[in-house]
């Protein structure tokens, strides 16, 4: 264990068991199997976690389903709103603690994995504001009366009911805020599955929920594989499914659901396009691209993974990129002049390095990059590759890693088919001083997000998700807490 970490930190590491939190109680694992949880950057084992079975998950939509009914829709808005704001409060205070527990089980730059915990905590504040703030309308009908009788028709909004949320290993508590702070906000319960490479951080997040008073049930943490996730989402009592990862899942959770019409919201995978004209600030585009797919080792959703570059500057800016990886230091996030980390596991470097080996073997030219440092740790370099065109698997397929692809182009509306020449459309980046030029990329990409001049970034009011195979529905913003909403109208004759 790192000797840099605080004693809070390694007590909490050091433990033999973590248990499911059900009910604002912890339960001992049940069964013999358990997740193995290693630390990237030496390649070490530091925990192993229970493994929640179905009488487990039961348990937990059960004590979520019961805090529903008869505890959290029972609070005034405003008293979710006080817990939720003092819960964002708890998530700053212990930020250090949270972010050294995810740099050891993730991998990724402590200063980043605080970074994550205080932008969790910011939007838990802003959507504390959201519980005061859910809106009906009222409308005019035109439904004939009695002589005498009026309409008054109203639609309220309630919330959806026990959520099943299922949160990835690349963003854990980010994603997981992006998830708990609307639907709580809305008035829901939830039953919250993280990813089982990454279950340490939400683990120690999960006390803070009664530490600052939530009611019990409202909040329920369970650890687990993929049978514990099937066993959470198509459970009886859940009314909503929240998920966030591959698009595969994403397809097997979304067919399950239809079997009882549960709802649904899927944020999944991402090729996410940049375009770079040759009026750019070619300086700002290089290191954006860059910052954009290296960040968190490419691991991120709406990393630009694939570049398309105007056919005149395509040779230097390819270049230019290659040198802003080719600078970056590759080491343990703990050590403070590292820029890029380990990625999270041995298999998914495996499948990174499979992609890399795919596209050399398919005549792609690797630029820079695409080797594993020696030593341990599951550590790749910024790899990039040169293509004419779109039709190499890695232009194609996503890879989730720190791994770019480069394509040259001569008219804008060359760009904006190659661009749009995908199953997915999560995020998009254009680069160009022309605002004629971005608004036409900006109405014409197929994606949920466009960032003009910048790299994709979240911002708690900005909505996030995907058009396509990238998703259904959108997290963050108003679209957010009105996505654990459901409408009832109302007319009342008088």
């Amino acid at each position: 264990m790192d000797n840099n970490i605080s004693n809070e930190a390694k007590a909490f590491l050091s433990k033999s068991q973590y248990g499911q939190y059900i009910g604002g109680e912890w339960f001992p694992q049940v069964g013999e199997q358990t997740l193995a949880i290693t630390n990237p950057a030496t390649e070490e084992l530091i925990a192993e976690v229970g493994i929640a079975d179905k009488s487990q998950v039961d348990q937990a939509v059960s004590a979520a389903h019961e805090a529903f009914k008869n505890k959290w829709t029972a609070l005034r808005p405003a008293d979710r709103e006080k817990l939720l704001l003092k819960f964002a409060h708890k998530l700053e205070e212990q930020a250090d603690i949270i972010a050294e527990i995810l740099t050891t089980e993730n991998g990724k730059l402590l200063s980043h994995a605080k970074g994550e915990i205080i932008g969790a905590a910011n939007t838990f504040r802003y959507y504390a504001g959201w519980a005061t703030k859910i809106e009906g309308e009222t409308l005019d009908l035109s439904l004939k009366q009695k002589p005498g009788k009026q309409n008054f028709a109203f639609i309220k909004r309630e919330p959806v009911g026990v959520v099943a949320a299922i949160v990835p290993w690349n963003f854990p508590i980010s994603i997981a805020a992006w998830k708990l702070a609307p639907l709580l906000a809305a008035g829901c319960t939830v039953v919250l599955k993280p990813s089982e490479v990454t279950p340490l951080s939400t683990l120690y997040m999960a006390q803070l929920f009664n530490e600052v008073g939530f009611p019990p049930g409202v909040v329920n943490i369970i650890t687990g594989d993929g049978a514990t996730g099937a066993a959470l989402t198509t459970h009886p009592k859940v009314n909503k499914i929240t998920f966030t990862g591959s698009t595969e899942v994403g397809k097997m959770i979304g067919k399950s659901a239809m079997e009882d019409l549960k709802e649904v919201s899927l944020e999944l995978g991402g090729k996410s396009p940049g375009i770079i004209f040759e009026d750019a600030d070619l300086k700002a585009a290089a290191r954006g691209i860059a910052l954009g797919i290296f960040r968190n080792g490419g691991q991120v959703c709406v990393a630009g993974s694939r570049v398309y570059i105007q056919r005149k500057i395509y040779d230097n800016m390819v270049a230019d990129i290659a040198a802003e990886g080719v600078k970056l230091n590759i080491s343990d996030g703990f050590d403070k002049s590292a820029d890029l980390g380990p990625l999270v596991s041995k298999s998914h470097l495996s499948s990174v390095q499979s992609y890399i080996e795919q596209g050399i073997n398919e005549g792609a030219e690797l630029v820079s990059g695409g080797k594993r440092p020696s030593g341990k740790g599951y550590y790749l370099e910024p790899t990039i590759f040169s293509v004419p065109d779109n039709s190499k698997t890695i232009v194609s397929e996503e890879i989730f890693g720190p791994v770019l692809v480069a394509v040259p182009f001569d008219t804008m509306e060359e760009a904006l088919q190659m661009a749009n020449d995908s199953k997915y459309g999560l995020s998009s980046t254009v680069w160009t001083k022309d605002i004629s030029k971005a608004l036409t990329c900006v109405n014409a990409l197929d994606a949920g997000w466009v960032f003009v001049n910048a790299p994709a970034r979240s911002d708690p009011s900005m909505p996030v998700g995907g058009n396509k195979q990238s998703g259904i529905g959108r997290e963050l913003g108003k679209a957010g807490v009105y996505n654990y909403t459901k409408m009832k109208s109302v007319n009342i004759v008088f």
